[in-house]
């Protein structure tokens, strides 16, 4: 049965009524009424925190288990894609565990705490080597120093701290600008692919999520600040490159200062921002609280927050192309969910305080909840790119999946 939509209502009313449809396994909302935003159906005003936090339990636990289980039939992936989703160690994965890591610390599931430890064990707690500065094969990482947390196993991260001190002994000299280069356009299709002269830096966006904590979090296991002080200024370098105090958002990479989308905006990319606005609260949650940069980083995730509370849409979802939303008019549910789990922690923790704020939070939960299907798949994920792209209902990707945790984790906290 169609949910049909007559009236005009309250982002928190809009919030019930898209919630119920979704909890509702005769009813679902087609694409064209979550792109609807005009229309919206009656219901009361004011959503239960509890049921918010049953249904992100509920949404949680079948993502979980069901990507876990597709492993081995990936065939839903596109083959251009597929390979590398399925190798462990790399950031499509990787992007999984890092949600599914906040999701067994909200639940306590020891069944998946299990399967992780048994992914790192297969993997002999590895990194990829083909290319050791690049910020996406430290994503892993994050992984490997959660289950050292977890379960005081140090060899989790003894090669990947091999790594690191490589790194430290020898830091790239290059710039931040992406600019690609004759030398490197041989890589093009190969496993050591580079997109750009400076990625030996963290010098795109996408790599603020993959790698900092991970150096964060070596220097909390070891005791060793230098991990995180090198972090912290390469974060920063890149932060302060590529953040945009006019719009509150990250430019993807220096290709896109200038670049314009159709209806003559600024093009920043919906997942790009995601990634790192996925990142602050992580970071933030696991800096020191005397951590002389702590104010710094909570500073850019209020503005940053500001630039992403103006753009959603009243479908809940963000769109692909944030400052055109008519780019790519379909639903796109990673750079949601990220965006969702980052607000989300600010509300819990206090840093926003308002009502508009919750609402968006709310609002952002409902859409995400559309995109699951009920049997845990997470519909609507932008394939693996650089740009806003066209996303079909079918798209699906580990990294979604993994977005989707991060904000079932802060949703089971709502209040």
């Amino acid at each position: 049965m169609m949910l049909k939509i007559t009236a005009k209502l309250t982002p928190a009313a809009l919030a019930v009524t898209l919630m119920l449809a979704g909890c509702n396994g005769s009813e679902t909302v087609t694409a064209s009424e979550a792109e609807s935003q005009t229309q919206v159906a009656t219901q009361p005003e004011v959503a239960l925190a509890s049921t918010f936090r049953e249904s992100a339990q509920e949404v949680g636990n079948k993502v979980a288990n069901w990507q876990i289980a597709q492993f081995g039939h990936l065939d839903y992936i596109p083959e251009s894609h597929r390979e590398k989703s399925e190798d462990a160690k790399f950031w499509i994965q990787a992007a999984f565990y890092i949600g599914l890591t906040r999701w067994v610390e909200t639940v306590g599931d020891e069944e998946l705490l299990a399967f992780m430890k048994s992914v790192g064990e297969r993997e002999n707690y590895e990194v990829l080597m083909n290319r050791p500065y690049h910020a996406d094969d430290h994503a892993i990482g994050q992984m490997y120093l959660w289950l050292t947390e977890q379960t005081g196993n140090e060899a989790a991260y003894k090669h990947l701290q091999e790594v690191f001190d490589m790194i430290l002994a020898n830091p790239p000299q290059v710039g931040l600008e992406m600019v690609d280069s004759e030398e490197l356009n041989h890589t093009k299709t190969s496993k050591s692919h580079l997109e750009g002269n400076c990625q030996t830096r963290w010098c795109w966006a996408d790599a603020l999520f993959m790698a900092p904590r991970s150096w964060l979090m070596m220097s909390n296991v070891t005791g060793d600040p230098k991990y995180f002080d090198y972090a912290d200024k390469e974060f920063w370098a890149a932060a302060d490159y590529l953040f945009s105090d006019e719009y509150g958002l990250f430019f993807r990479d220096s290709r896109y200062f200038d670049m314009k989308s159709d209806n003559g905006g600024p093009v920043f990319w919906g997942r790009g921002n995601g990634w790192v606005f996925a990142a602050i609260p992580m970071i933030i949650d696991d800096l020191p609280d005397n951590h002389p940069s702590k104010p710094r980083y909570i500073e850019l995730y209020k503005k940053n927050a500001a630039g992403l509370m103006k753009l959603q849409r009243d479908n809940g979802f963000w769109p692909a192309s944030l400052m055109d939303p008519d780019k790519v008019k379909t639903p796109e549910i990673s750079g949601t969910g990220f965006i969702t789990f980052g607000l989300a922690w600010g509300v819990n923790n206090g840093i926003l305080t308002d009502d508009h704020a919750k609402e968006v939070v709310e609002k952002g939960w409902v859409a995400i909840e559309s995109a699951v299907e009920e049997d845990g798949r997470v519909n609507w994920v932008q394939h693996v790119g650089k740009s806003p792209d066209p996303v079909k209902k079918t798209d699906s990707q580990l990294y979604g999946a993994g977005a989707v945790l991060l904000a079932a984790s802060e949703m089971s906290k709502w209040q």
